[in-house]
């Protein structure tokens, strides 16, 4: 297969392994990282269009599967992780980490607070509505860039994304640049205060130090973004994930964290079959025992291994 010519770097079978937070997956066809906007352009407006684009952040929030992703895998990196600030409005890249924009909005007298302990980049908490502490993304969004498949660049609305509890309409390979957030105006030492509390509450309830993926499971209560009073996360993953009797449970190298039953964790030697098989054995037990059906939080890509078919 001929591929447009980049300036970036674009390597054939490239395993996707160490660029996810928990350190499985088999190769891409290809993985592209652009050199800048215009670079990306210019190839997805040359690239076939019957070849597959799957964009990936920094791999927070994903499962790719041990046989890989026949797909041309684009990396966003320096030239799209600027940060600016402007009164109480922020504009990230999309490969700006969500930690450093709320760290640096928050040293500008700007809260957008929430974005601290949510783990990945600007362009995914964009594309799944990232929330914490009852604030999500579409609570502050204004707009975002994107590349489309035929190259263009244009801008997105928030009616455009149509945001949803951990879901947008981002159409399909189309590749986010930058997004624009508007914050409360805010002391910063108070802000840097709140993070660092929010902080201190993550580590102590959650398995830090672990190879996770964050939430695995969506609560299955309060399916709204709103982040307002009306929203009803009454009901947690972890709660019924418990009462199924799966908090520790294990497969190969994955275990549901003892720490917290919501987190899938590598315990090292992990294969995807085995953190994909453990998860689907929880939502099989949790259904079992309550009649609820899980939802996958974590995305899932690619094929399994041919020996796993």
């Amino acid at each position: 297969m001929k591929l447009p010519e980049v300036r970036g770097r674009l390597t054939p079978n490239r395993p996707l392994s160490d660029l996810t937070w928990l350190r499985v997956g088999g190769p891409a066809d290809w993985l592209f990282q652009p050199a800048d906007l215009e670079d990306l352009q210019a190839f997805l407006r040359d690239l076939d269009p019957s070849v597959a684009v799957f964009p990936m952040g920094v791999g927070s929030n994903l499962i790719v599967r041990d046989g890989g992703l026949r797909a041309v895998v684009i990396r966003l990196g320096r030239g799209f992780n600027g940060i600016e600030i402007e009164g109480t409005r922020v504009t990230a890249g999309s490969a700006a980490l969500d930690a450093h924009v709320a760290r640096k909005a928050a040293a500008a007298g700007v809260d957008l607070t929430f974005l601290r302990t949510i783990p990945g980049a600007i362009g995914g908490a964009v594309r799944m509505n990232a929330g914490c502490y009852g604030s999500y993304v579409a609570d502050h969004f204004v707009s975002a860039r994107a590349v489309t498949r035929a190259g263009e660049l244009v801008t997105l609305t928030a009616e455009d994304l149509n945001f949803r509890y951990r879901e947008t309409d981002l159409p399909e390979g189309w590749v986010l640049v930058d997004a624009t957030f508007q914050g409360e105006p805010g002391d910063p030492e108070t802000l840097e205060a709140r993070m660092e509390e929010q902080l201190a509450k993550r580590d102590a309830t959650q398995p830090t130090k672990d190879r996770t993926a964050g939430s695995t499971f969506r609560n299955p209560a309060g399916y709204s973004s709103t982040g307002k009073a009306d929203d009803s996360h009454d009901l947690k993953a972890w709660k019924v994930i418990d009462d199924a009797g799966m908090r520790g449970a294990t497969r190969g190298g994955a275990q549901m964290s003892p720490k917290h039953s919501n987190f899938l964790v590598n315990t090292g030697g992990a294969t995807a079959a085995d953190l994909e098989g453990l998860g689907e054995e929880v939502r099989k037990r949790v259904f079992q025992n309550s009649g609820i059906e899980l939802e996958w939080e974590i995305m899932r890509v690619g094929e399994p291994a041919p020996d796993n078919e």
